[in-house]
């Protein structure tokens, strides 16, 4: 089975970081991928950058947008594979032989799903997401699992094209509520038990922190319901603050 796989890139200003994810992309030793790049009319160098290897990718939009998640739908819009896949600017695709690996080890589930490696800004590893944070990934997710925060990585959630909806654009924790939505449609899960992405630490919701954990709150309200979501949160609190002390018993021990 060699399913058609679109990888997304969605791009603005981001001419430090670009050319690493585009050659991530390009590298894949599995041929059945259509590349696409959304980019949000950069001023700096990114689509000279981008040009570098236009005739090996298949579609690219240079225009304004309103926002991330408006880039997210337009690249939607327009992909054609049975999965698709966003790979934004920053982040990378783990080694060169991940899809491929990822399409002979599923039988056409809904949802392909693995782990995540975080990466400083000389992409040395940092380690697993789901080892260094609070969010443990499960071995058969499903939407009931994201009831109390984020516990798959968005770069590392691989989809049917099919069951994927738009994302909500005024919510910059819209990758929470696309997930969950996503997972609600999905008849089953393929669980890779290893890295399929790294992760570039940072990002919008690290730089609009309080911001984003109001709209998460919102998220998760309108799944989970006001007083379930409000126990959950309670339990977030209580599970950072714990998570904070032992990382810091583990820093002091080193």
């Amino acid at each position: 089975m060699n399913p058609k796989l679109s990888i997304i890139t969605i791009v603005y200003n981001g001419e430090a970081l670009i050319e690493g994810t585009i050659l991530s992309v390009l590298c894949q030793s599995y041929a059945n991928i259509e590349y696409i790049i959304i980019d949000g009319k950069s001023t700096d160098n990114t689509m000279k950058i981008v040009g570098k290897y236009s005739e090996r990718i298949q579609k690219v939009i240079s225009e304004p947008d309103k926002g991330l998640y408006d880039a997210m739908n337009k690249g939607l819009a327009i992909a054609t594979g049975e999965y698709v896949w966003f790979m934004n600017c920053g982040d990378w695709i783990y080694d060169r032989d991940t899809v491929k690996q990822m399409f002979s080890d599923h039988n056409d589930e809904s949802v392909i799903y693995g782990y995540c490696m975080m990466v400083d800004d000389d992409r040395k590893e940092i380690g697993l997401r789901s080892e260094i944070t609070p969010h443990k990934l499960p071995k058969q997710l499903n939407w009931k699992d994201m009831a109390r925060g984020m516990v798959v990585s968005h770069q590392s959630f691989v989809p049917k094209r099919n069951i994927c909806p738009e994302y909500i654009e005024d919510n910059i924790c819209a990758d929470i509520d696309w997930v969950i939505r996503i997972l609600k449609k999905s008849n089953s899960v393929s669980f890779q038990n290893y890295p399929i992405s790294a992760f570039l630490v940072g990002g919008v919701s690290k730089a609009r922190h309080k911001e984003s954990l109001r709209d998460r709150y919102k998220v998760l309200q309108v799944h989970y319901g006001w007083l379930p979501n409000l126990l959950n949160h309670g339990y977030i609190i209580i599970r950072g603050i714990f998570h904070k002390y032992i990382f810091r018993r583990k820093k002091a021990s080193y």
